[in-house]
């Protein structure tokens, strides 16, 4: 989903209505870049079954994994497997990326879950200190300038390739997070990216009080506003917005996508609807200028915030978001701040790096002072609110508030130690907080797995993600281990050095194509394609169970003392995202509260728990 942190250094046969495309506008060492990267490569048929095999052993019983042994040897002996591969490596010959239109209509635009929770993440930024308007305003308009400072680098191809394990990445997700929104439709969403084309979008929107604004964000003579211009601005905005009795319209993008489908061509029959609701999906980002929330105490308030930005909370905030555009950052009158993002475009890393960006802007003290020359008023965006509309809004009301409670949200800063200690000790950080992740589930159900865990395939041409497949024979004979006191702490050490390494081993899988996840969806799609019956494989328990991600977790590493969050895969299970800072550790745990069995504060406390015994045991044994 979010990939793995990567370093900066300076120096598909696609359908365009599903798949947003890069723009053309790039410089010639851009464009060079682009081309050079490898394609993504189509992994070996056999080495696929024999990984996922091996991926089944901790997860499922004798039975089922005899079972599947028998499905996959009639899958490879019976010529069906040969046949389908034969096709994946016909699609990746003939387009620029075999897997990337098939990913985005599979994980995203075929969705249709609400994006709100199911889908977008958020991300928590350290509180501020401001507590009225005027710390509010200004906040957001140095925000305002650091984010299209960043854009510049972008519209003058000075952006600066990334690289991980020295290999440049793909950076065509940096050309689709700004300008972009996805459109909803009745079976199927879209994405279109504004910024191609020869008027790419000059302004932004802002909310407050349920209220639209459209925000030109640059002179006449294509400069910025200053920061000094900006909140000129926003104080009109606030000024033309003070009333709260108007109807939250952008409630209605938090809806069940179908839902939302049809409210959506409701909303724009009416033409001046239709042209408010352009005005908003053509913006280059959204800014939301929220009431402040409910008092929590200081021990609630990181969840909270994470809620915040996931949902808005509810009646005093949902409706101050268009949860369809791809950024829209977050500003509390109380001082909370943060994003949602929608993730059809993008995975994390860009989206952390754009922040780390922002943040840093935004520490400077050597803003231009701009001569008060008269502005423009923002024009405020109307909506003619028929009785049709009005009962969209009144069931988006409802069922944002039951999502709200049934969303369960902890957000901790693990203060003990960061990735300071597992280095130390000469372990991957990532790996050694997969292996807390297990020992915690363990401990609490006895039980171990399907996990999750999300690596970048950006060093692939329009690479996104592969999975990385957390749960192994290694990692079960650990956490075992750790429930039997009569075993020596040295071989419990040695058992934990081994889960990691094997982590590290299938993460490198991972990030170099050779992941399975992503060549079993491809099969099959195949199958799907060349319009045969689906292989047994796809049928089989244990291809439920291994889809069945209990804990669905992702690194998300930056350089702002900052979390990402996003909600659990499946019904009965935990969303788990960490920022390893070097002395301490950011993680934000979801679930719901629908399930009698899982609770987020009870599985965050399993887990420093077992974060706690973790070290002990590396020190104790050293």
């Amino acid at each position: 989903m979010f990939g793995v942190f990567v370093r900066t250094v300076l120096r598909p046969s696609v359908k365009p209505c599903h798949l947003v495309r890069p723009i053309t506008q790039r410089s010639e060492r851009s464009i060079s870049h682009q081309d050079s990267l490898p394609k993504q490569p189509v992994p070996p048929l056999k080495q696929t079954c024999e990984r996922y095999l091996a991926s089944l052993e901790p997860i499922v019983s004798e039975e089922e994994l005899g079972h599947t042994r028998k499905l996959i040897d009639e899958f490879l002996k019976g010529g069906v497997g040969e046949r389908i591969q034969k096709g994946l490596e016909r699609r990746a010959r003939k387009t620029e990326n075999w897997l990337s239109e098939w990913w985005m209509q599979s994980a995203y635009l075929d969705c249709r879950m609400p994006v709100a929770v199911y889908t977008s993440p958020g991300v928590v930024l350290p509180r501020m200190h401001f507590q009225d308007r005027q710390g509010q305003m200004r906040f957001a308009a140095k925000l305002i300038a650091g984010v299209l400072d960043f854009k510049k680098l972008i519209d003058t191809n000075l952006l600066p390739t990334e690289y991980l394990s020295n290999m440049p990445l793909c950076m065509d997700q940096y050309y689709q997070i700004l300008s972009s929104c996805r459109i909803p439709g009745p079976k199927r969403d879209t994405v279109v990216n504004y910024a191609k084309g020869n008027m790419p979008p000059t302004h932004i929107t802002v909310v407050h009080n349920f209220q639209f604004f459209v925000l030109d964000v640059y002179n006449s003579d294509g400069t910025p506003l200053t920061v000094d211009q900006i909140y000129m601005q926003l104080e009109k905005i606030w000024n033309s917005s003070l009333q709260t009795n108007k109807e939250p319209i952008g409630v209605l993008t938090s809806q069940h996508r179908n839902t939302w489908g049809k409210a959506y061509n409701n909303l724009i029959k009416d033409k001046t609807n239709k042209d408010s609701v352009r005005a908003i999906q053509k913006s280059i980002f959204t800014v939301c200028l929220d009431a402040p929330m409910p008092r929590v105490s200081d021990e609630h308030y990181l969840s909270r915030v994470a809620a915040q930005m996931l949902h808005g909370g509810g009646p005093r905030n949902s409706g101050n978001r268009w949860f369809d555009k791809t950024l829209q950052f977050i500003v509390g009158e109380d001082g909370t701040c943060g994003l949602v993002y929608e993730h059809a475009p993008a995975e994390g890393p860009p989206i952390i790096h754009l922040i780390d960006y922002v943040v840093k802007f935004m520490q400077r003290t050597d803003f231009v002072r701009s001569p008060m020359v008269p502005l423009v008023m923002p024009q405020k965006l109307r909506f003619n609110i028929s009785s049709e509309v009005k009962r969209d809004i009144e069931n988006a009301k409802q069922n944002m508030t039951i999502m709200v409670h049934t969303l369960d949200v902890k957000a901790m800063l693990f203060s003990h130690f960061g990735k300071n200690v597992p280095k130390r000790h000469h372990l991957s950080p990532d790996g050694f907080m997969q292996m807390a992740l297990q020992l915690a589930y363990f401990r609490m159900y006895n039980i171990c797995c399907s996990t999750y865990e999300s690596a970048s395939l950006r060093m692939f041409k329009y690479g996104r993600t592969e999975g990385v497949r957390v749960t192994t024979v290694n990692s079960l004979r650990f956490v075992q281990a750790m429930a039997e006191p009569a075993k020596q702490k040295s071989e419990k050490q040695a058992l934990l050095r081994n889960a990691v390494q094997t982590h590290k081993e299938n993460t490198y899988n991972a990030i170099h194509g050779q992941g399975i996840d992503r060549h079993l969806l491809g099969m099959k799609m195949q199958s799907i394609e060349d319009l045969t019956s689906m292989p047994e494989l796809f049928m089989d328990t244990s291809y439920a169970v291994a889809q069945h991600y209990n804990l669905y977790t992702s690194q998300v590493g930056s350089k702002t003392d900052c979390v990402m969050c996003f909600g659990p895969m499946v019904p009965d299970g935990y969303g788990v995202c960490y920022n390893p800072m070097d002395e301490h550790i950011n993680i934000a745990i979801t679930a719901f509260n629908s399930c009698e069995d899982t609770n987020a504060a009870k599985f965050s406390c399993a887990l420093e728990e077992a974060l706690l015994d973790m070290r002990a045991l590396l020190e104790d044994a050293a």
